[in-house]
């Protein structure tokens, strides 16, 4: 007799990069992704103290959620933010409370508006994008991180710090996976070795605002004003509590 798969509601999430930046075969090229609503077994998921305390607690709960057929490691940063927020929503509803300078922050989950793809900047329809770095006038390309550059970007710290474990490579590290050509030079060694020993400062300082400025994503930040009527922008904290606030930590 065959089993029979049990249907869960699920709901799409348009992700920020229209998916104009996968692979044409990819199943996300076409910046839709289903997700189906949380249930118990995703609890269990969020207070796994092994998923917790090795930091996978997060990636476990979304490949959980998420039933289009993709590879999750192809997922780029920004859409998986998108897709974090609109899990909450799913599993929990859209009011949210964090505590913040002694006080505690309402806020409404469904007012997030997503950081979307200006597709003029797109180079051969891929996931690369061109900058002159303002000093030395080098010519490069780079791209958004997937999940699983992040994984390999890790890995590599952690090597790194067995060797020299007061080393803080992270981010000439990082830059060496984001950065895709210089003077359009793509060989992996050339990259290396501008990052290593080439890479001023303040370049490094004007790419990654340009990155911030035009990477897709969802904007995460909460405007608080004090009792003065002064603003501050603040990162709305995303972690276990934040899908549930009685989860152990």
């Amino acid at each position: 007799m065959e089993e029979t798969k049990q249907q869960f509601p699920s709901e799409e999430v348009t992700l920020p990069s229209k998916g104009l930046l996968y692979p044409e075969n990819s199943p996300l090229r076409n910046g839709i992704i289903e997700m189906k609503y949380m249930t118990a077994k995703e609890e269990d998921i969020l207070t796994n103290q092994n998923l917790i305390e090795n930091g996978t607690v997060i990636d476990k709960l979304l490949k959980s959620l998420i039933t289009t057929p993709c590879d999750y490691n192809e997922l780029l940063s920004g859409d998986k933010n998108a897709i974090l927020i609109a899990a909450r929503i799913l599993g929990y509803g859209a009011d949210y409370s964090f505590e913040y300078n002694g006080e505690t922050i309402e806020f409404n989950l469904t007012t997030i508006k997503d950081k979307q793809l200006d597709e003029s900047l797109i180079i051969d329809n891929k996931n690369e994008f061109s900058f002159t770095l303002p000093t030395s006038k080098k010519e490069i390309t780079f791209k958004f991180l997937t999940h699983g550059d992040e994984i390999n970007i890790e890995k590599e710290l952690k090597g790194l710090r067995k060797i020299n474990k007061d080393a803080s490579n992270e981010l000439t590290t990082r830059m060496k996976y984001i950065i895709t050509s210089i003077d359009n030079d793509y060989e992996n060694k050339t990259i290396r070795k501008f990052v290593d020993n080439e890479f001023l400062a303040r370049d490094a300082r004007e790419l990654r605002k340009y990155i911030g400025k035009i990477q897709p994503s969802v904007d995460l930040s909460y405007n608080y004003e004090d009792t003065r009527g002064n603003i501050t922008k603040i990162d709305i904290p995303v972690g276990i509590k934040f899908f549930w606030p009685d989860a152990s930590v």
